[in-house]
């Protein structure tokens, strides 16, 4: 594709999003960046599927209502729905995980790092000072954040000099989401200090260095997780295993598909307490027509409760 090729609107659109981006001199001789952020109808075009309200920032409110329940998701009951709908790509691991007992929960505000470079440095450092803008930090960002959010930040698996967060900076970002949750594909610090306060986190090292000889490039925008596209706004959902990033237009029917794996697991277990059954001729699903419109019964019985126990808080 060349720039004649793209359509008026197209080009449009990207000069919006070039002209809209601020550059920001951000800490002397450790992290500079070119930052690029969408505006708040950008991130309303790239996420015009999802059925909710907007935060003040343009970033999908997934409700607090769906947010408490997805607290007893697992990363099998996630998965489920995301491959059916295409979306292969949702699912990072390998983190160490701080809470491995603590599902995490939240909206995704996202950051993105990249290596510094000199000539890029030194362009941003002319254009800031030339601006009158003032001096930006990585605090800059973690101040933007809100209740529920989760920080999700690509230091492209950086550990020596990529420590988002201390202690201090991480209980801020715990106060600030109410708890919501730290990710990044880079390092933490401090993690003494850091293991005794009440928020999840998923991080792939930890190190005593500060973070330097990176440029923040970008607030709210796509960014890699891993292998996961991740949007601002995705719900993320953390577990033992690790992280999902689910799209906020599938977060009903996953929160959904999950109430009746729970009750398949459920009746299925009941069925192997009985001890008459092997395991095939219940699980995944019964070979008996007799059990298998057992089971449709118990599933329609038990979603009722428990639609009926929701409504009633």
């Amino acid at each position: 594709m060349t720039w004649s090729t793209i359509s008026p609107r197209g080009k449009r659109s990207i000069h919006a999003l070039l002209c809209g981006c601020a550059i920001a001199f951000l800490a002397p001789g450790s992290i500079c960046a070119q930052l690029f952020t969408f505006s708040k109808q950008e991130l309303m075009d790239y996420t015009a599927q999802e059925p909710f309200d907007r935060l003040p920032d343009g970033r999908p409110r997934v409700p607090n209502d769906l947010m408490k329940r997805a607290r007893e998701l697992s990363s099998e009951e996630v998965w489920a729905v995301l491959q059916e709908k295409g979306f292969n790509n949702q699912y990072a691991d390998g983190f160490q995980v701080l809470y491995p007992g603590k599902t995490m929960v939240g909206r995704a505000f996202t950051i993105q790092f990249m290596p510094s470079r000199s000539d890029v440095d030194d362009v941003a450092r002319a254009k800031a000072k030339n601006s009158g803008l003032p001096r930006l930090t990585n605090q800059t960002a973690i101040d933007m954040l809100q209740p529920g959010d989760v920080l999700v930040v690509d230091l492209f698996g950086k550990k020596v000099n990529g420590t988002i967060v201390g202690d201090n900076l991480f209980y801020y970002v715990m106060k600030a989401t109410g708890g919501g949750g730290l990710v990044v594909d880079g390092s933490i610090r401090d993690l003494n200090g850091i293991s005794e306060i009440d928020m999840p986190a998923y991080f792939r090292a930890v190190d005593p260095t500060p973070i330097g000889n990176v440029m923040l490039t970008g607030i709210n925008i796509p960014i890699r997780i891993g292998s996961v596209t991740v949007m601002p706004g995705d719900l993320v959902v953390g577990d033992r295993e690790g992280v999902y990033f689910i799209p906020p237009q599938l977060v009903r029917e996953v929160l959904d598909r999950a109430d009746e794996i729970h009750v398949h697991d459920e009746w299925t277990k009941k069925k192997f307490d009985e001890g008459k059954y092997k395991s095939s001729e219940i699980y995944s699903t019964p070979a008996d027509p007799k059990l298998q419109q057992e089971y449709q019964e118990y599933l329609k019985r038990r979603l009722e409760e428990i639609r009926k126990q929701r409504s009633s808080k």
